[in-house]
C-alpha cells in the first residue's frame, strides 16, 4: 500500500509552536493534506506521551490512531554541537524508557530535548531500544549535521536509517554527495502549527505492507520510498547565504572575506546551496537506481495568498482553501491533478496561480538567513473588491 507520511513535526510542548498542535488539532488537518501517517513529534516529553495515550486508540505495532489519522512516535533531539536528530520510536513503553535513559536537563520542559551526547553516543543509545535515527534537516546552517561534519559517518560512527533533506534542499542537490547514494531521503514538514501551509508542506510517499512501525522500518531497509514531495528548495529559509538581520543575499566568497559580517552589522549564515557545493563530489546529481522522483510543491495557501495579496491565515485565503478541499478532498489533488476548469468553478483567480505553479511560471525570490523565499505572480488577474481583514492567528509567524 502507498502511504503519505510526514514524519517530523512538533507538539505544543516545543518552543514557538501553536497551542493547537495536539492530536485533535493535527489529525483533521493531516487528512485534508492527504496524509495517512504522521509523526507525533516530541515523543520523549512525558506530558505529551500522556496526551497521546488519552487521545488515541492503540492500533498495534507502534501506531496510535485518531479520527482516521495514524500517528507514529517520533522526536527531534538536539545533541552535542547543536546538531538535531530525528528519532522514530517503536512504541509508548520504549518512548518512556528512552526518555528516562536520555541524559537531558530539559526533556520535561521542552518537547525537543537537548543532550550532552554526541551523534555516535546518541546513535548507540537509541539502537539499544530498536529505534531508527537520522539527521534532521541535514544541511541547515544552525543545527544540521553537515554544518559540523563533512561526512555522515563521522557524526554517527555507523550508518543511520535515513537522511532528512530539510526545506532548503532537494534530491538533485543531495545526490551530488557520493556517500549519500545508499541512503533513503526523507522530506518532512517540521511543522510548528497545523495550518495548511505548514503541516504536510513536505511529505513522503512510501510503499508499506501496512501502517506499522515494523513495516516502516522494512521500507527504509529495502528503500521503498516511491516519491518525495517537497517545497522548491529556494523557498527554504536557509537556501542562500544571507544576513540574519537584513536578509540580504551575499556571495559566499565575499561573505567569507568579510568574516561572515554583513555591512548592516548582522551575521551572515552560510546557505544550504553553498554548503552542499563545498562537500559535493559531482557537479551534477548522480541519482542511484533506487532514488524516487522528487516532486516540487508550493503550499496551496501561499499560492492563494499570492494571487489575492493577502496573508495565508486571513479569512479570505482560508475560506478559499477550505472550499477547494471540500471539492477535491486533499490539497495535493488541487495542486497537481485537478482539472483547471473545475478549480475555476471554485475561484477563477486561484486557477491562474495553480496554472502558474504547474507551468513553473510563478516567480520565486530565494530565501536565506532565516527568511522564507517569496512567491510572486506576474499575470493579469480578475478584479476583486478590496477588503480589509486581519489574520485569524499569530501562527503565521511559525
Amino acid at each position: 500500500m502507498l502511504v503519505n507520511a510526514d514524519l517530523h513535526i512538533h507538539s505544543k510542548f516545543s518552543m514557538a509552536t501553536s497551542k493547537d498542535m495536539d492530536i485533535e488539532g493535527i489529525a483533521p488537518r493531516a487528512r485534508e493534506k492527504g496524509l495517512q501517517l504522521v509523526g507525533s513529534g516530541d515523543a520523549l516529553h512525558p506530558k505529551w506521551l500522556d496526551i497521546i495515550e488519552e487521545s488515541t486508540e492503540y492500533a498495534g505495532d507502534g501506531i496510535y490512531s485518531h479520527s482516521d489519522c495514524d500517528f507514529i512516535l517520533t522526536t527531534e533531539v538536539e545533541a552535542r554541537h547543536k546538531i538535531h536528530h530525528v528519532i522514530i520510536i517503536p512504541d509508548m513503553e520504549t518512548a518512556r524508557e528512552l526518555s528516562d535513559a536520555l541524559p537531558s536537563k530539559n526533556k520535561c520542559i521542552d518537547g525537543r530535548p537537548k543532550t550532552s551526547l554526541d551523534g555516535c553516543e546518541l546513535y548507540d543509545l537509541v539502537k539499544q531500544y530498536d529505534c531508527m535515527i537520522g539527521p534532521a534537516h541535514a544541511f541547515t546552517p544552525w543545527t544540521g549535521m553537515y554544518k559540523s561534519y563533512d561526512s555522515i559517518y563521522d557524526c554517527y560512527g555507523g550508518k543511520p536509517d535515513f537522511v532528512e533533506l530539510g526545506l532548503s534542499a532537494d534530491t538533485d542537490m543531495a545526490d551530488t554527495i557520493k556517500e549519500l547514494k545508499d541512503f533513503v531521503f526523507l522530506t518532512n514538514s517540521d511543522a510548528h502549527s497545523p495550518w495548511p501551509h505548514r503541516l504536510g508542506r513536505e511529505f513522503n510517499q512510501i510503499e508499506m505492507e501496512d501502517i506499522s512501525y515494523s513495516s516502516l522500518k522494512k521500507a527504509f531497509k529495502h528503500r521503498t520510498i516511491k516519491a518525495n514531495y517537497g517545497m522548491l528548495p529556494n523557498l527554504g529559509k536557509y537556501h542562500m547565504t544571507a544576513c540574519t538581520k537584513c536578509y540580504k543575499i551575499v556571495d559566499p566568497e565575499i561573505a567569507k572575506e568579510n568574516k561572515m559580517k554583513c555591512s548592516c552589522g548582522g551575521r551572515i549564515k552560510k546557505g544550504v546551496d553553498y554548503r552542499i557545493y563545498e562537500i559535493s563530489d559531482y557537479s551534477k546529481p548522480s541519482h542511484p537506481n533506487h532514488r524516487p522522483p522528487y516532486i516540487h510543491l508550493m503550499p496551496l495557501a501561499e499560492i492563494i495568498g499570492t494571487v489575492y495579496d493577502k496573508g495565508v491565515t486571513t479569512k479570505t485565503v482560508q475560506s478559499i482553501w477550505q472550499r477547494l478541499i471540500d471539492k477535491f478532498a486533499v490539497e495535493i489533488e488541487v495542486l497537481i491533478n485537478a482539472p483547471l476548469e473545475e478549480i475555476a468553478e471554485v475561484d477563477e483567480r486561484v486557477v491562474l496561480g495553480i496554472e502558474g505553479f504547474r507551468n513553473k511560471t510563478l516567480q520565486v525570490t530565494p530565501g536565506g538567513g532565516g527568511k522564507y523565499g517569496e512567491i510572486s505572480f506576474n499575470g493579469e488577474l480578475p478584479e476583486i473588491k478590496d477588503e480589509k481583514e486581519q489574520s485569524t492567528s499569530l501562527d503565521d509567524f511559525f
